[in-house]
């Protein structure tokens, strides 16, 4: 499900790049974003070894994989933030 998420987070920042202003830099973030994507897409198909390709759990500390993907999305809004302020402060 973390694939599913981050896909989903990666839809919805490009739906958003084209309807609010450049200035959040939403483009940034959706690119980020379909990189992820991308990344967990591949680590599926490397590890796949049958039964379900979306799995509901999982083997490591977080064993729900929704809860696994939202965590995963929190570094990559924490960047985007962190580069917003970045540029804002630039722009002063």
């Amino acid at each position: 499900m973390w694939l599913a998420t981050t896909s989903i987070a990666a839809s919805c920042a490009t739906l958003a790049k084209f309807a609010l202003p450049k200035k959040y830099k939403l483009g940034f973030l959706a690119l980020m974003l379909w990189g992820a994507t991308i990344m967990i897409f591949i680590d599926h198909i490397l590890g796949y070894e049958g039964g379900g390709f979306l799995e509901k759990t999982t083997d490591g500390m977080i064993k729900n994989s929704t809860v696994l993907g939202l965590a995963m999305l929190v570094p990559v809004f924490i960047i985007w933030g962190i580069s917003l302020l970045i540029s804002n402060l630039k722009r002063r």
